[in-house]
């Protein structure tokens, strides 16, 4: 049973390791609030986001674009909270990050023209594309591609995601193995001190006893 649900979770791995790493998403920004989320990175990955910032009209009563409204982002790596990136944005655009490090990152968006009592609404529309830091190097020479040399490349593009996603996984794995052994070895430590502060107490109780036995000339 246990190697049948090991088969199934590597395929599931592999089928979501070639599909696409796009996903999109909408949420409310109420005045200085802030949203963030969460997304597990592999090292020297580019993550690309593409968004749209609308403000509430109560003149129109619909969201609107409105040229003054400044957003923020800024992406934090946990949990050690360094911060690899900070930018100040108009209300549509792109911003790009790359991680330096394999782990959970914190991307964080607010909008950054709201004070703290303002009573602003804003709706934004996010879309973030997740990929190789190689492939933006090559990104420009795609319309000059054939159909097959395209295929091709998206083809290298997915092994080259596989690949990433199982270093990351040898990394994690490496970790969780350093941090059984160097439980593993706090334990026997403790317990070998355990058993010679025993030997100690059995040997000073005896000791003790014998005092007591020869004091009361029974031995």
């Amino acid at each position: 049973m246990a190697i049948n649900v090991t088969r199934w979770s590597i395929c599931l791995l592999v089928l979501l390791s070639i599909l696409p790493s796009v996903f999109g998403l909408y949420f409310y920004l109420e005045g200085s609030e802030q949203k963030c989320f969460t997304e597990e990175l592999p090292k020297e990955t580019m993550v690309t986001g593409e968004y749209t910032a609308e403000e509430w009209s109560e003149e129109h009563n619909k969201f609107i674009h409105n040229k003054e409204v400044g957003i923020e982002v800024i992406v934090d790596e946990l949990p050690s909270g360094n911060r690899i990136h900070s930018q100040k944005l108009s209300p549509k655009g792109q911003f790009k990050f790359t991680s330096a490090e394999s782990g959970q990152h914190a991307i964080c968006i607010f909008t950054s023209t709201a004070g703290w009592f303002s009573s602003t609404k804003i709706r934004l529309n996010l879309d973030l594309a997740i990929r190789d830091i190689m492939d933006d190097a090559t990104e420009a020479s795609e319309g000059t591609l054939s159909e097959l040399a395209q295929r091709v490349r998206d083809l290298n593009h997915k092994v080259g995601d596989i690949r990433r996603e199982q270093s990351y996984l040898r990394d994690h794995e490496r970790e969780f193995r350093d941090k059984s052994e160097a439980t593993n070895g706090h334990t026997v430590t403790w317990t070998i001190v355990q058993l010679v502060v025993l030997a100690i107490t059995c040997a000073w109780q005896m000791r003790h006893l014998r005092g007591f036995f020869e004091a009361r000339k029974m031995i």
